[in-house]
């Protein structure tokens, strides 16, 4: 019913919340490892690194299996979500022909 309320264009990731059933424990689990992710992005960042794959793959492996990770990706980017770690998903996945 939610689903049918809100337009769902502009939230894509609530409508993935809602169409793959994330309870609240593995909603906040994303956002926790989200959190993690993105200070080791800036850390990494700030030390001089410039390739942030290790953490790419990190959060694909460790994303609930419910999720696809692209697709993830994208809708945390539509919803201003972690903006600069989700560009540099983006950019990573671009690289490798994964996205269009």
């Amino acid at each position: 019913m939610l689903v049918n309320t809100l337009d769902m264009d502009q939230y894509p990731l609530i409508r993935m919340v809602i169409e793959n059933n994330i309870t609240e424990q593995e909603y906040n689990e994303l956002f926790a490892l989200l959190e993690k992710l993105h200070q080791q992005y800036m850390s990494q960042k700030e030390e001089g690194l410039m390739d942030f794959t290790s953490l790419l793959i990190h959060f694909a492996g460790m994303l609930n299996e419910k999720l696809n990770p692209d697709e993830t990706i994208i809708a945390l980017k539509k919803e201003g979500y972690y903006p600069s770690l989700m560009e540099m998903f983006m950019q990573i996945l671009n690289k490798y022909g994964r996205l269009c």
